[in-house]
């Protein structure tokens, strides 16, 4: 990646939130970009069944805007803030 704050980082880093339990199964944080909340992966009890790979639901707000920290990504309420500027 570039620099996590270009807009090719960000549209790079939405592929982060589609087919992701198997990520997410490893992680300890992960943070959903729609509702902005920062919490643990074991929080998450629904998965979308994309393709027979889970896509994570945020457990707060029930949208598939979560990313782990198996990412690379910075799961800070400051990129959770840019993602969610990009794509809501």
């Amino acid at each position: 990646m570039k620099s996590e704050n270009s807009e090719l980082d960000l549209s790079n880093a939405h592929k982060y939130a589609f087919q992701n339990k198997p990520y997410l199964l490893h992680d300890s944080i992960c943070g959903c970009y729609h509702c902005l909340k920062i919490f643990s992966p074991i929080e998450i009890t629904r998965y979308a069944d994309d393709y027979g790979i889970g896509t994570a639901i945020c457990p707060y707000y029930g949208v598939d805007a979560v990313i782990g920290e198996s990412s690379g990504l910075p799961i800070t309420k400051e990129f959770l803030e840019k993602m969610h500027n990009k794509w809501f």
